[in-house]
């Protein structure tokens, strides 16, 4: 009999790539994950693991049998989704994830729900990009992620993911007060063709947005400055070093100095949770993202 456990740690290692990764992403540490796959490898008695420089690599023998676990798994994570789904009850750990404004936006809400109503469910969640959250949900590691993707660039989900809609997010121009647009009602972005840009982190999803966006309408950006949260990008806006992109979600309080301006374009995000098809009728992922739609309906 082949240990269900073992192949989960045959199955981290091939998803991550490394002893350290599979360690990470188990929650155990890396002297364990070797011991399980010893002993795995006693018990096929094959060889599942070579030395590759400092680390390791999958034999042939190791990649065909961790491509029989992870079909293993799908299985038991399908058998325990119906076996949920057929008591009814929103009880284990659910682990979620959010990109920064989501989770500044969202989870204080749709987390402090569920633990209200369903006191029997543990609830994990972190900060993630969208697309290592979707990583994440892809190897197993979390359960859902809540990403995003622009109105005119959407993002491609592997197979076998789920997805549901928690509310379309409109973003505006965040610019100081003294700015020439401020008094505005409205703004086009190819009026900023000679501003300074504060943006997201080079190859991030949404700073790619906005290059490929501004560059639509013919304009090179000129990048000043870059910050991976919101609220960094507005205090820079507010010290007069250039303008960003505002969504509304997990937006407030907008800092003093700042002025919010929307677009003519009537530019969105949408934002949208996912998670692996083979857990779609676990009631713990239901009850999430019910919990994330309410909370996505009191935005404003």
């Amino acid at each position: 009999m082949l240990n269900l456990e073992r192949l989960r740690t045959l199955d981290a290692l091939a998803r991550h790539g490394s002893v350290s990764g599979a360690a990470e992403g188990l929650h155990i540490t890396t002297s364990a994950v070797s011991q399980q796959l010893s002993k795995l490898e006693r018990e096929v008695g094959q060889q599942l693991l070579a030395k590759n420089g400092r680390g390791v690599r999958l034999t042939d023998a190791g990649r065909l049998l961790a491509e029989h676990a992870a079909r293993i798994l799908s299985q038991v994570e399908l058998a325990q989704s119906d076996l949920e789904a057929q008591r009814g009850q929103v009880v284990g750990e659910l682990r979620l994830s959010a990109f920064p404004t989501a989770a500044r936006g969202l989870f204080p809400h749709a987390l402090a729900a569920l633990r209200d109503q369903h006191p029997a469910l543990r609830l994990r969640s972190c900060e993630l990009e969208p697309e290592l959250g979707i990583a994440g949900v892809v190897r197993g590691d979390l359960d859902l992620a809540v990403v995003l993707d622009w109105y005119n660039k959407p993002m491609a989900l592997p197979d076998g993911l789920v997805k549901a809609s928690i509310l379309d997010d409109p973003a505006e121009v965040a610019m100081p007060v003294a700015h020439r647009l401020a008094a505005r009602e409205e703004v086009d972005l190819a009026e900023f063709a000679d501003d300074e840009w504060i943006t997201w982190g080079e190859g991030e999803f949404c700073h790619e947005w906005l290059m490929f966006t501004l560059r639509s309408k013919g304009v090179e950006p000129i990048v000043g400055h870059r910050a991976a949260e919101n609220h960094t990008q507005l205090a820079l806006v507010a010290a007069g070093l250039g303008v960003c992109i505002a969504p509304v979600l997990g937006r407030r309080p907008v800092p003093a100095g700042v002025v919010t301006v929307p677009l003519r374009q009537r530019v969105r995000r949408h934002v949208y949770v996912v998670w692996r098809a083979d857990a779609d009728r676990r009631p713990s992922i239901r009850a999430a993202v019910q919990a994330l739609r309410e909370a996505g309906e009191s935005v404003g």
